[in-house]
């Protein structure tokens, strides 16, 4: 049997204006622009990965934005938040730097013990950052917040359902355990050190989501290469339809919808973004796998502009 799952891979998410979305994840937030690519099934979108100073596995928040998509709706069968780590005390510094952006949020408020501050980004997705003392140092990237503040990675995802049961079985078996309630949410939690929480709202009556700009496309788990024939395998017992392995060329995935609706992806940690880019120059320049080389100047006329990214130091 496969090992469990230390937690979340990346998320992926559906944007608009790739610039805007851009400026947000990179200035606002302070994330890093790892990997600048294209959405290797619909060549005429970019693939735009954030994250860390490295894009390291449980820090990469990932986006697929569509110039002039259609606002979605969030509801259930979706991923409905995405839930950043800061340390403890940054709240405070990010709901100052929130507001004087522009950026409306909520006050920051008490969940299950953690102090959380919600707001959305430019298309709507729902953002939360939580405040732990336990929030590990990682390597954010040197840029526009301040070390002592910066987003160290997820803390973990919200997904709304209409029926829960199912999708609870299924991260029970992938090693999440079940810890706290609170109404209608379930709290679960893997052995990692981020993106080791998964949150259940259960609410039959809730609308049901609508895919579109500011929605989750899909939520990554970490899992170990040698073991997703054996994820493939666990999630047909589950009575769901596994895709084969892809290669990604940065990891390689299973996907799976589960019966609550929310697109479950099981991603490698390996090789990692530095497997076709230097580390000091991830995300300064269009990075195509090798399959979609040989298209590379139809894909780059097919693309909107997006702001250069300066040349970062080589970290030792």
């Amino acid at each position: 049997m496969p090992s469990d799952s230390p937690g979340i891979h990346h998320v992926t998410a559906v944007g608009s204006d790739p610039a805007r979305n851009h400026e947000f994840y990179t200035e606002t937030l302070g994330l890093r622009l790892v990997k600048r690519s294209v959405n290797q099934d619909d060549v005429s979108v970019y693939h735009l990965f954030y994250g860390d100073y490295g894009g390291s596995p449980g820090t990469s928040m990932t986006f697929f934005p569509y110039t002039n998509a259609r606002r979605g709706q969030v509801g259930t069968g979706q991923a409905s938040t995405v839930q950043f780590l800061v340390p403890e005390g940054a709240i405070d510094y990010w709901h100052e730097r929130l507001r004087t952006r522009g950026i409306a949020t909520k006050d920051p408020f008490e969940r299950l013990g953690d102090t959380v501050l919600a707001f959305e980004d430019p298309d709507g997705l729902p953002l939360e950052l939580i405040a732990r003392a336990d929030a590990p140092a990682g390597d954010p990237p040197e840029g526009t917040v301040p070390e002592a503040h910066a987003i160290r990675g997820f803390f973990g995802v919200t997904l709304s359902l209409a029926s829960a049961d199912s999708t609870a079985r299924l991260l029970e078996r992938m090693g999440f355990r079940e810890i706290d309630r609170e109404r209608s949410r379930r709290r679960f939690v893997a052995d990692g050190d981020l993106g080791a929480v998964v949150d259940v709202l259960e609410d039959p009556q809730a609308p049901r989501g609508q895919p579109g700009a500011g929605t989750v496309h899909h939520v990554a788990f970490r899992v170990e290469q040698n073991e997703q024939d054996a994820w493939r395998d666990v999630l047909m017992e589950h009575g769901l339809r596994p895709t084969q392995i892809i290669d990604r060329k940065w990891f390689k995935s299973v996907y799976a919808r589960t019966d609550g609706g929310v697109l479950f992806e099981y991603a490698t940690k390996e090789p990692g973004y530095t497997v076709d880019e230097e580390l000091s120059e991830l995300g300064q320049h269009l990075v195509l796998p090798e399959w979609l080389e040989d298209r590379r100047q139809e894909i780059e006329d097919g693309l909107p502009a997006l702001p250069e990214a300066s040349p970062v130091a080589e970290r030792s």
